[in-house]
């Protein structure tokens, strides 16, 4: 039995800052890592990914981040894409301490997946809204990529 196909939507390539450490609660390290801009490329969506988001990150007492990223996207035509990208990330124990205090770690060393959904109100990407997408990840100094398919 073979899986679904996936059809390559976009990538999204980001810039954020240094993450703003909340702190260790019960449930394990609180961190929200500023969006300060970056772009969308692909053939479904293209445009520029607008300052002002965040990803918000639990780090988990097992070493797995729960991460729940939201910003907005400005399509070349103008329509506004409000994002909500949750998903997934660990690695080995020393490629996550690598990877939080801001070095390289190869991408294939980590896993990262997340499931995008998105909200706009524009018609001509109203199919944004009927589709389940998914995302593969990677994290480098001071940026994110995640190419997303939709399923």
């Amino acid at each position: 039995m073979s899986g679904p196909p996936l059809d390559f939507v976009g990538q999204v390539d980001v810039a954020v800052a240094a993450p703003v450490l909340v702190g260790a609660g019960p449930m394990g390290e609180r961190r929200v890592i500023p969006i300060l801009g970056g772009r969308v490329s692909g053939p479904r969506l293209a445009g520029e990914v607008l300052p002002g988001g965040a990803d918000y990150q639990l780090i988990r007492p097992d070493g797995v981040a729960e991460i729940e990223a939201r910003y907005t996207i400005r399509l070349e035509g103008g329509a506004l894409v409000y994002v909500v990208n949750r998903g997934l990330r660990h690695a080995a124990p020393e490629d996550m301490a690598r990877l939080l205090r801001g070095e390289p770690v190869p991408p294939e060393r980590v896993y990262f997946r997340t499931a995008p959904s998105f909200e706009t109100a524009s018609p001509d990407h109203a199919w944004l809204q009927r589709s389940l997408f998914v995302g593969f990840g990677e994290r480098q100094p001071g940026a994110v990529r995640v190419r997303i398919f939709s399923v």
